[in-house]
């Protein structure tokens, strides 16, 4: 069923080069091999069925009309040995812990931006970096990271780069744990053989998280609740799921009023003191008093609260400047700076091109480049050159003269890629890994994380909302990979 796969010129996730399955990987490549034609086609509508039955959507906004649609799914898991589990573990505590610092000394009193490692202009001038609003606050625990989506790539050698920080609203644990779900499905006689590290009290670690976070003023037992912006946000799917498996509360704007700086949930039993907010709002509509006027999803006097430090918000309020895309470009310098240590996984080379002499560079160099907006995120406003129109490059061209500083570049990296059933064969679809770090009292990272998978054949755009998909992710125990060896 894999005759006419072909692995070159990429890193292949389950293949090695030679086309021979990868040790990791023997036992399920078994396994495929032992299913009909039939069996297989069965197994990828057993999986796409249990999406649309369990209602799994996201939604896709054009023209500001909203579609809903349920999340594509592979049923081929991206396997990732022990030994890359722990250099990816390790790397995403080590980065996560710098980026906190980082936010905790632009917030306070900026000894990075004095000594000249991150340009002061481009905290300053970040749309997220909220100064008037959250300086000088102190939070608990120091912590302003509570979740972290950090997503990494693969090179054409196999080795992990950071590609994003996701340090404001990570969405997509919920998938993380339906992805599992599903595949338990499809694959039960794999599961009941094999010793995959399982998710189920993760949820447990990321409520304990929360809580650690609770007001010194908290009592014994501390009040969260999870602050959506409601049923037509695109993550809403999302938060059901967290709050329903933590059994926290699952709140509105509308549900929540400060008195006298403190923050209640209305309950039909009266009043009832909130301790901390998982909130999925962003910044801009938290607070009408302290951000946007017209915001009809927030909380007057959240802010003022927060500030009096009678309630904790996770994640921190202006975590955003924190994972601008041009900031990205420092975080390895971070590491150096506030751990005295070289990055475990680093990041895609970047260019800066407020930069005269990277910009030139780049001017020349479009057709072989990624641009991305600094701001934007899910594929939005972005350059892929190779793959590009000559009319799409010149646009770019002109964005990039015109405001530099709203661009970064990149080389375009030749992205790892893994075998995708679709249309009833296998063929190479290239994928991303979004790792999930869970900050409170101690640092966790959620075993696996999301695998994304860009199923348009060639494609590199693996966001959902642009045609991408999701794949589960398995680390196996180290007793399971030395059978497998």
């Amino acid at each position: 069923m894999f005759e006419s796969y072909n692995v070159k010129p990429f890193f292949d996730e389950m293949f090695t080069a030679e086309g021979l399955p990868k040790p990791h990987y023997r036992k399920f490549y078994e396994l495929l091999n032992g299913f009909s034609k039939d069996e297989l086609k069965e197994k990828h509508e057993t999986a796409q069925l249990s999406f649309l039955r369990q209602g799994i959507t996201f939604t896709v906004y054009n023209n500001n009309v909203g579609t809903e649609r349920t999340m594509p799914f592979d049923f081929v898991p991206i396997i990732i040995s022990p030994d890359e589990w722990k250099t990816i573990e390790k790397g995403m505590v080590q980065r996560t812990e710098a980026l906190n610092r980082f936010l905790d000394d632009v917030y306070h009193e900026q000894k990075i931006l004095d000594d000249g490692v991150v340009p002061r202009r481009l905290v300053e001038e970040n749309p997220y970096y909220y100064a008037k609003q959250v300086q000088g606050i102190d939070v608990p625990l120091k912590n302003h990271i509570f979740l972290a989506g950090i997503d990494l790539i693969r090179d054409e050698n196999g080795k992990y780069h950071v590609l994003e920080d996701n340090l404001r609203n990570p969405s997509g644990m919920s998938y993380v744990y339906q992805n599992r779900y599903v595949m338990r499905q499809v694959y039960p006689e794999f599961f009941s053989n094999h010793s995959v590290h399982a998710l189920e009290h993760q949820l447990s670690h990321l409520h304990k998280a929360i809580l650690d976070h609770a007001p010194k003023s908290t009592g014994d037992k501390p009040f969260a609740v999870l602050l959506t912006p409601g049923m037509y946000n695109s993550a809403y799917y999302d938060h059901v799921f967290l709050a329903q498996q933590m059994g926290i509360d699952l709140v509105e704007g509308r549900d929540l009023v400060v008195r006298k700086n403190i923050v209640y949930m209305k309950s039909i039993r009266g009043l009832k003191r909130v301790d901390i907010i998982y909130r999925r709002i962003d910044d801009d509509f938290l607070d009408p008093e302290a951000f946007r006027e017209d915001s009809a999803l927030g909380v007057p006097g959240l802010v003022e609260a927060y500030r009096n430090g009678n309630v904790a918000i996770l994640n921190g309020i202006g975590n955003g400047v924190a994972d601008d895309k041009a900031i990205y470009a420092y975080v390895p310098d971070m590491i150096r700076y506030y751990l005295k240590e070289e990055p475990i996984i680093d990041n895609v080379k970047t260019y800066l091109l407020d930069n005269p002499e990277e910009r030139e560079w780049v001017l020349e160099h479009l057709e072989e480049l990624v641009v991305k907006n600094v701001g934007a995120s899910g594929g939005y406003d972005m350059l892929v050159g190779p793959h590009a129109s000559k009319e799409l490059i010149e646009i770019f061209r002109e964005k990039i003269i015109e405001t530099p500083h709203q661009y970064i570049a990149q080389p375009t990296i030749k992205l790892s890629r893994a075998p995708a059933y679709q249309g009833e064969e296998f063929y190479p679809c290239h994928v991303d890994l979004r790792v999930f770090v869970m900050r409170g009292a101690e640092t966790r990272v959620l075993p696996g994380g999301l695998s994304r998978v860009a199923l348009k054949q060639g494609s590199l755009v693996v966001n959902s909302s642009q045609g991408g998909g999701g794949k589960d992710t398995w680390v196996y125990k180290e007793k399971e990979e030395r059978g497998a060896l």
